[in-house]
């Protein structure tokens, strides 16, 4: 799957115009289905689907474990090809599907995760504070951000993804995901760990490249992770879910400074 593609521009500076050719990043919509029940529209970059919807359903609380999933594949067009933009959950047997558990309308925007929320009150989901020992040091944050960016190889060429990856305590790069939505990637990271059966991040930090939301924080949570740094700045229910759920914030984080909430 194409994460970026060639369009044609008129390059202005300094009062004069060039044509030529220049790296856009991809966004195409991903149906996610359950059981062959649609269940969200979200526009994303392609890559990584699987682990999308696996970390978005997940996160919805629809999925506690890898036990509940059968499989995941691509839905079949009329002409008996893939559909690269449908994914479908098959869960197994016994595993209950809830769809009013699902607290998004049917159709998200790549922007914004909790645009399409219900109501307030089905925002919050009940996951458990999360309880760790995690330790890492000032200098090995400080480092975090050009570690991020140098992983970002879409970003290079576009300038226009979102990234969230996973750090040890040492400061080595577990997993990067990227995408032109904050929350699908993070999706994609925790869809990681839940198919790899890594869940939950309790001994690891996760490295955003831009603002930290609530939504966010609340996916961060699901999956256990105990600190959560941004590039970015940090929203008052971000600060108030890390407060609240034994979790460390850390924002505007760069190679000289951070603020930690």
């Amino acid at each position: 799957m194409k994460t970026s593609s060639a369009v044609k521009i008129q390059k202005w500076a300094k009062g004069s115009k060039r044509i030529l050719l220049d790296q856009v990043v991809t966004e195409e919509p991903l149906e996610i289905r359950v059981n062959g029940k649609s269940v969200s529209v979200t526009m994303r970059t392609p890559g990584h689907d699987r682990e999308l919807a696996a970390g978005f359903l997940y996160t919805e609380g629809i999925v506690h474990s890898p036990k509940d999933l059968s499989e995941i594949v691509g839905c079949q067009n009329p002409k008996s090809e893939l559909d690269e933009n449908t994914i479908n959950v098959f869960l197994k047997p016994g595993a209950a599907f809830d769809p009013s558990k699902l607290t998004r309308h049917f159709y998200t925007s790549s922007s914004c995760g909790v645009c399409g929320k219900a109501s307030l009150k089905a925002v919050r989901h009940n996951f458990k504070p999360v309880k760790s020992k995690f330790k890492i040091s000032k200098k090995v944050l400080y480092a975090l951000p050009d570690k991020l960016r140098k992983a970002q190889e879409t970003f290079e060429k576009t300038g226009g993804l979102h990234a969230s990856a996973l750090f040890d305590s040492k400061g080595k790069l577990v997993v990067l995901r990227e995408d032109v939505g904050r929350h699908n990637a993070l999706d994609k990271v925790v869809g990681w760990g839940l198919l790899n059966k890594k869940l939950p991040f309790k001994d690891l930090c996760l490295l955003v490249s831009g603002r930290v939301s609530f939504e966010i924080m609340q996916k961060a949570l699901a999956a256990g992770i105990p600190l959560v740094a941004a590039i970015g700045a940090p929203s008052s229910l971000a600060v108030s879910i890390a407060e609240e759920n034994g979790q460390t914030l850390v924002g505007f984080l760069s190679e000289k400074r951070m603020n930690v909430y």
